[in-house]
């Protein structure tokens, strides 16, 4: 966070804003033209999320463990939609 902007925990909370970039600006540069959307979008960005603020929160473990909560929705999501598509190619092969 930059010294001359004051803390606000709606619009600039300490624990988003450590360093030179804000938690958001990455998360949508990240997102921006990679394809990813709608819960799996959603899924990824709030793993980020955790990821990003574990250090500066008194409950480190707990952010990391909702990290990983996230993280492993993401990877179900993403094998249903991959079995999805197969079978949907299967079908189209018979």
């Amino acid at each position: 966070m930059h010294q001359d902007q004051q803390h606000d925990p709606v619009e600039r909370p300490r624990h988003y804003n450590n360093g030179s970039v804000e938690c958001i600006d990455a998360m949508k540069a990240m997102a921006d033209g990679s394809g990813v959307e709608g819960h799996a979008a959603y899924l990824w960005q709030n793993a980020f999320k955790y990821m990003w603020r574990w250090p500066y929160k008194a409950k480190r473990l707990e952010d990391l463990r909702k990290c990983s909560w996230y993280l492993q929705r993401l990877i179900e999501t993403i094998e249903i939609a991959e079995d999805e598509r197969i079978c949907a190619e299967e079908e189209e092969d018979i």
